[in-house]
This record gives structure tokens, sequence and C-alpha cells, in this order.
């Protein structure tokens, strides 16, 4: 069996960085992707895929990268459900949870798309690794 997904895209709200009750860091984001080919408008559809990343990767997310972002997505899609109180009905989720996440775009190519953002200096980073988390997964 084989599940592995690479997306490029950009942020399409900033990383929300949340920590777990054993203080794991964990983040949440969401890339808009275009899809490869056209609508009958001549028009590329787009994408909206939630991610999730963990641990060093996390925090090093939600620091240098924020709405806008280009960035390219290595992981797993994962599927869960849950149950909408509001209206006692079943709910999945699908998501991709991420083993590297590379920022693509320069810190002047960020400001360039979204002047009013204040970017952080850039740094080289490690973006952490995934393999060691999976014991303390909150789902």
């Amino acid at each position: 069996m084989f599940n592995k997904v690479v997306l490029i895209g950009r942020l399409t709200r900033d990383p929300e960085l949340r920590h777990t009750n054993n203080n794991i860091p964990v983040c949440s984001f969401s890339l808009a992707v275009n899809r490869p080919y056209s609508n009958n408008n001549g028009d590329k559809d787009v994408d909206f895929i939630n991610c999730t990343a963990w641990r060093k990767q996390a925090e090093n997310i939600a620091r240098y990268v924020s709405k806008g972002s280009l960035v390219a997505v290595e992981g797993k899609l994962q599927t869960g459900e849950y149950m909408d109180e509001k209206i006692n009905a079943k709910r999945y989720t699908t998501d991709v949870v991420c083993d590297s996440v590379t920022f693509l775009d320069s810190k002047s190519q960020r400001e360039d798309n979204n002047p009013s953002q204040n970017y952080k200096q850039e740094e080289k980073i490690d973006t952490g690794n995934f393999n060691d988390i999976e014991d303390d997964l909150p789902f």
C-alpha cells in the first residue's frame, strides 16, 4: 500500500499553532491548489486542502509563513470523522499530514505579493520529522 501526497499551493490563511495535552506543537493550515485543467469558462478551478504539521516543522511553519505564502507539501492523506453536536450528524474530514513542507517564495517575493504583511527575517531551518509522533496523534 502506498499513501503519498505532493502539493504546491498558497496558504489561504495564517497557520494556526496549538499544542497537544503533552505539549507537542501541531500546526493547521489550508492550501489553495490550482487544478491542472480549465473549466468550461476557461478558468482554473481551485481546491482548498487542509494540512497538519507536527513538532519542529509546525513551529517553523507558524513562524516563517503566512497567508499567501507559496509552499510545497509532501505527506500522507488521512481521513477522520467526528460527531457534529449542533446538527447531530457525523462529519468526515480529509487532511494531508505533512512529512515535509518547503517554503518556495523568498521574503521579497512574499512582500511583493502582499506588501501589508511584515515577514520575519529568513534563515535556514530544520523542518522536523513526522515519523516519531504517531503515538501522540489526537485522533
